[in-house]
This record gives structure tokens, C-alpha cells and sequence, in this order.
């Protein structure tokens, strides 16, 4: 395998910090195998990013490492999407979702490791990206799902939480956030053909999971040139909690308030004021722009 200069950006922050030095292990394995190897770690997700935006365009490597959770691969799409470098991801985070839908190993870097130098031999894998705009400011890039209801409120809730530290936070913040269901009035226009209704949730996703594990759309494909809009329609308080274990199984679209659509583009707005989410990163309030971009992003993946 020829020598490949690798930028590897790393969150010492992921799993509240339980992941500290990972990006350094990650670093010294490519070293191992012949690669050149710079790592960033900063205090925060803007500093590192604004780092590696500088790295990346003075060195221009060969491929974007990132070593942490979905935010981390957020951060990663934004800065190689629609180029030419490839994105690889060493999952090192709470959620790990995008990481799981391209079957990456997780709780393993060096697994990881080994599947990215696998990769780096052929050709990267192509798979689509969600441009999403929030509030009227500049769209970002967005793998996993974007989130405009119930789960947006409960994603905001758990970035709040402190404990507990791990996936479960999200099923804390769902009962809390429960108490205060109710059904929304929102206003979508689902590739050109506006429509209004009342909803409890409503999710733009490209990846099948979010939150953890919890297999929101199970027919979702990176790869498919579409982006899958789940609906659900109000209920009471216990029946749409009885919604979310069937969701880590992805059962729950066999149930009469789910509907599923795919679509090419959604507007998403709502008489409340609402947040959205995408990649478990906070975007900005409602109104909400998402479109598909297939193919978007190279990712050194199986």
C-alpha cells in the first residue's frame, strides 16, 4: 500500500471524554502501516474545526480521518463534502449512528483502524449527503438525519444533560420530554407539493438510525439518491411511548401513526417555534430546508 498523508481529527470531548487519547492510538496505527498521520485535538468543535479547515488546504491530504460521534462525522462532511476527499470514521462517540449504518466496527478502534486501511486499497465508497437550512442560515451539511419535532426537542434536552453519560441519556429525555407532548400543526412542502397537518414527530432521514441505535427508518439507504420523511401522526402520551421500543427494533412502521414517505426534497415549518437537528447538532429553528445531494461524500467504508 503506498504512503497516504491522513488528517486525523479527533473530539476529545466524545463520550464525555472516556475516549481521550483515541485519536492519538488512531494516529500511531496508520503511522504503524507506512501513512503519514497529523492529528488536531482543540478545546472545542469550532476551534478544531477552523484547525482542520487550515490543515486541510494547506497539506491537502489524502483523506479526512475523524475519530469521535456523529457530530464528528457532522463536522467532517463539512469539510470534504462534494471534494474529492474521502471521509473515514473511527467511532469513538455516544451515538454513533452514521457509523453503524455504513457497518463500521463500534467500541473498536482498531477494527475501525483495519477497515479504513482496507479501504484506503480501492476506490471510496459514494454515498449521498442532506443539505439542510434552518431559520434562514447558510445550509450545512447533514449524513445521519435531520430532526423537526418530538425528537428534536428530546436531542436538545439530552445535549443538556450532563447524566447520565452513554445512549441512555436519549431515553431520559424522552420520558421527560413526554410530559409535555402535544400535537403541532406543521406546514410541509414535500418535493414541490405543499401540505398541512397536525404531527408529534417528524424526521428527515438519509441513515436508518438515530439516537443510538434506535432504527428510525429501517429501509433508509445511504446510497439510494432519496431522503425518507417519517410522520407520526398524534396520540395519546402511552401510546406513543409505547412507540419507541418497537423503534430500536425498527417494528414501529407497522403501526397505523407512522408514515413513511421518500422524496427528493422537504420544506418543514410549524406554528410553533421549534428546533432542528441534524447529526445531533443543532441547526437553528423551524423553518426547516433539507434536499438529498446524491453522492455527495466519498467515505472509506465496507
Amino acid at each position: 500500500m503506498p504512503e497516504r498523508r491522513l488528517l486525523i481529527a479527533g473530539n476529545p470531548a466524545a463520550s464525555f471524554g472516556r475516549e481521550l487519547g483515541t485519536a492519538d492510538r488512531v494516529g500511531e496505527l496508520l503511522r504503524r502501516e507506512g501513512h503519514e498521520a497529523t492529528v488536531l485535538e482543540r478545546r472545542s468543535m469550532q476551534e478544531l474545526a477552523a484547525a482542520a479547515s487550515a490543515e486541510l488546504h494547506r497539506s491537502r491530504p489524502d483523506a479526512v480521518v475523524v475519530v469521535g460521534g456523529d457530530g464528528m462525522v457532522h463536522a467532517g462532511a463539512q469539510l470534504v463534502a462534494q471534494t474529492d476527499v474521502p471521509l473515514g470514521i473511527v467511532p469513538a462517540g455516544t451515538g454513533n449512528d452514521v457509523a453503524r449504518g455504513l457497518g463500521i466496527p463500534l467500541r473498536d478502534p482498531g477494527a475501525a483502524v483495519r477497515i479504513l486501511l482496507d479501504a484506503l486499497d480501492r476506490p471510496p465508497r459514494r454515498i449521498d449527503a442532506l443539505r439542510a437550512a434552518a431559520g434562514g442560515s447558510p445550509p450545512v451539511w447533514v449524513v445521519g438525519a435531520v430532526s423537526a419535532g418530538f425528537d428534536a426537542l428530546v436531542t436538545e434536552r439530552a445535549n443538556a444533560m450532563r447524566r447520565p453519560r452513554g445512549a441512555s441519556r436519549y431515553t431520559v429525555a424522552l420520558v421527560r420530554e413526554l410530559a409535555a407532548l402535544r400535537p403541532v400543526r406543521y406546514r410541509l412542502v414535500v418535493d414541490g407539493a405543499p401540505r398541512s397537518a397536525d404531527f408529534a414527530l417528524v424526521s428527515v432521514a438519509n441513515n436508518g438510525w438515530i439516537g443510538g441505535g434506535m432504527q428510525i427508518v429501517p429501509g433508509a439507504r445511504l446510497d439510494d439518491g432519496e431522503l425518507d420523511l417519517l410522520l407520526v401522526t398524534p396520540v395519546g402520551r402511552l401510546r406513543f411511548l409505547a412507540l419507541f421500543p418497537k423503534v430500536f427494533r425498527g417494528r414501529h412502521t407497522e403501526l397505523p401513526m407512522v408514515r413513511l414517505e421518500r422524496a427528493r426534497s422537504v420544506r418543514i415549518d410549524a406554528d410553533v417555534p421549534l428546533p432542528a437537528y441534524g447529526d445531533g447538532e443543532r441547526l437553528g429553528v423551524l423553518p426547516l430546508d433539507v434536499e438529498v445531494v446524491p453522492r455527495a461524500l466519498r467515505i472509506l467504508a465496507p
